[in-house]
């Protein structure tokens, strides 16, 4: 294998969230949505340059950062963006809270499709928005949108936005153009403005494919704002680099308003250094990734399957994080994620993170060489009844 994703590389007193923030010694965590692999050489190589270069003043964002994310688009994805449709953010957080901001007032109604990012939830309630959950339909093992729920939500016009994760943290699932076709209609019908985070694009496995709420036809375009990054891809969440794009000029300059009144218009110069050579340099990286993440996934499964049948495991199409169905055990998703960390060290998210719906769920992160992820499987094995 060209790329080692095999090696195991401490990050231990590295001020790590995902490690240092454990609350006792040797705990494995498989939490927080960080990979435990180094990012791709020509992202390295160019950080080393910039950083050689030896003065890190004042840094505005060069033409090559916008070109690197249309081409990045337009070849992975079959979408042309264009130039001034897109907006440089520190991250998809801040541009969320932004978008919440510009685009309802206070006392306004926010839908998500629950169980989903628990970010979702905070970004609504911190802007003093109300949060109304069109709660996704499970059945054996796989989560569909309720289209007669949903509808009958977005005609309440206290209902100003749909926030969806496209693809879908936790439940690793890939929305398809039909779905999202019928998503845009609704929200159109009432005139509701769709934020789309799809900051988990890249991580498509092979047999699905993602497909750009924008990239459905200018209507749909002119109803949304993307919210992307290289963050989740390419394991740079420590840069906070990103970035949000819409056809529609209203929206965008209500949004870039918001950001120049909290005065964060600047992006880190080692974002942007990062982001240009993820785009333009690594994508063989990427794709080998992929393939060791869904090599990784069918390792979980066999495992589960053979070992711990009780645990029912959802259909990972994208994502590194598998979502836990371990409603059999009877116990709630924290009491069991509490087990698991205080009695084996293994650190999972409780699936109620996520929504009333995780309910009963956990959800593993599977972003970490295969030996570590054996380790965290053995671990889960003698945590549960």
């Amino acid at each position: 294998m060209k790329y080692n994703f095999d090696e195991i590389i401490s990050r231990g007193d590295s001020d790590s969230i995902k490690w240092d923030e454990a609350p006792f010694g040797e705990v494995l965590p498989m939490w927080i949505a960080d990979m435990d692999f180094k990012s791709a050489p020509a992202i390295f190589n160019a950080l080393q340059k910039r950083v050689d270069h030896g003065i890190f003043g004042y840094t505005e964002t060069p033409n090559a950062f916008y070109d690197a994310i249309i081409r990045w688009w337009k070849k992975r994805y079959g979408f042309t963006l264009e130039k001034e449709w897109l907006i440089p953010v520190s991250g998809v957080i801040p541009a969320l809270s932004a978008a919440i901001q510009s685009l309802s007032k206070k006392g306004d109604h926010i839908i998500i499709q629950s169980p989903v990012y628990n970010h979702f939830y905070s970004s609504i309630e911190n802007n003093g928005r109300v949060t109304i959950e069109n709660n996704l339909l499970y059945h054996n093992g796989k989560y569909n949108i309720d289209f007669e729920d949903l509808a009958q939500k977005v005609a309440d016009p206290k209902v100003k936005i749909l926030i969806i994760s496209n693809p879908h943290n936790p439940v690793g699932k890939v929305w398809t153009k039909e779905e999202l076709q019928t998503v845009g209609d609704i929200c159109l019908l009432h005139n509701v403005v769709i934020i789309s985070d799809e900051i988990h694009a890249d991580l498509v496995f092979e047999g699905h494919v993602h497909i750009p709420v924008a990239s459905l036809g200018e209507k749909y375009s002119l109803n949304s704002i993307t919210l992307s990054s290289p963050t989740k891809s390419f394991n740079l969440a420590g840069l906070q680099v990103g970035y949000f794009f819409t056809q529609n000029e209203q929206f965008r300059k209500a949004i870039q308003s918001s950001f120049k009144l909290m005065g964060i218009e600047l992006l880190n110069l080692f974002g942007i250094t990062a982001l240009i050579a993820a785009y333009e340099e690594s994508e063989e990286w990427l794709d080998a990734l992929k393939e060791y993440l869904h090599e990784n996934y069918l390792f979980l499964t066999q495992f589960i399957n053979s070992n711990l049948p009780q645990i029912k495991v959802t259909s990972l199409e994208a994502t590194y994080l598998v979502w836990l169905d371990c409603t059999a055990f009877e116990k709630t998703a924290d009491e069991l994620s509490h087990q698991l960390l205080e009695e084996q060290k293994l650190w999972i998210n409780s699936g109620t993170m996520y929504g009333a719906t995780g309910e009963g769920f956990l959800r593993i992160n599977i972003a970490t060489p295969k030996v570590q992820l054996q380790t965290g499987l053995e671990r889960l094995l003698k945590g549960l009844p």
